[in-house]
């Protein structure tokens, strides 16, 4: 049920609600709401531990700055309300299914290739376009990521440790051009509509960096299927991360997120 004082607020941005729905899936760090008026459907993203409220400020940002470039498909920013001991964000709801129901769904082999080719080709040409300026700071942003996991660890708010850390700091993998990336490219982080992936979600982490992040979290539920990843391969044909950078990003750095 959403409080009254909330209710107001978010009808201040997109008119009166007719109804509000809590939405099945449900990530770890926000609840989701589905928000119908009688203009369109919107989604309600709150979150109530600071750190995953720094995480929706974030996406808040990043959605304003990306929707004045369509050519990166993400939900539309609508707005976004900081109260004392939360923070909502507003926007679109878009129709579509995340790969992981999908893939869940998919009732042969040949359906599940082609869900996971379409989400290398999707993610290929991601990493392919020229970085948007209002979220490119120019600045490394492996080292970015590990100074952050680091005050992660000081404050308690993750399950890596300090030796992980150090670990990590002290093997960086040889360094490559940044690109966009989507930060937490995971099955549940990209939408299918019509039977191919054409929509990230949760954006908060996007940012230009290394894109090999993104494609090891990409394959992270196919790492142990020849076949899923042979289909992922035929999508995503630019690189192909070794074993030990997949080590790096997923096991190690990811970690921390």
């Amino acid at each position: 049920m959403m409080q009254a004082e909330l209710m107001a607020k978010v009808e201040g941005i997109i008119g009166k609600i007719l109804s509000v729905d809590v939405l099945e899936d449900q990530g770890c760090t926000s609840e989701v709401r589905r928000l119908l008026t009688e203009e369109s459907t919107y989604l309600l993203k709150s979150s109530y531990k600071e750190k995953y409220r720094e995480w929706v400020r974030e996406e808040a940002n990043k959605l304003e700055c990306l929707n004045r470039h369509p050519e990166v498909p993400v939900p539309t920013y609508c707005g976004l309300i900081d109260e004392e001991d939360s923070t909502h964000l507003v926007m679109s709801f878009e129709r579509g299914i995340t790969l992981t129901s999908a893939l869940k769904y998919a009732s042969s082999q040949a359906e599940r290739s082609d869900l996971i080719q379409s989400f290398g080709k999707f993610l290929q040409q991601f990493h392919e376009r020229l970085p948007v300026s209002s979220i490119d700071h120019k600045r490394d942003w492996l080292q970015e990521q590990l100074l952050k996991a680091k005050d992660y660890v000081l404050n308690n708010q993750t399950d890596g440790t300090l030796e992980l850390l150090d670990e990590l700091t002290s093997n960086k993998p040889k360094s490559i051009n940044q690109t966009m990336i989507h930060g937490d490219c995971t099955t549940d982080n990209v939408l299918v509509q019509d039977g191919e992936v054409q929509l990230f979600i949760d954006i908060g982490g996007m940012s230009v960096g290394d894109p090999r992040y993104d494609e090891a979290l990409a394959i992270r539920k196919f790492i142990n299927s020849p076949e899923d990843m042979d289909a992922f391969y035929r999508g995503y044909t630019r690189y192909k991360v070794s074993r030990s950078e997949y080590a790096y990003f997923e096991e190690g750095l990811y970690e921390f997120f």
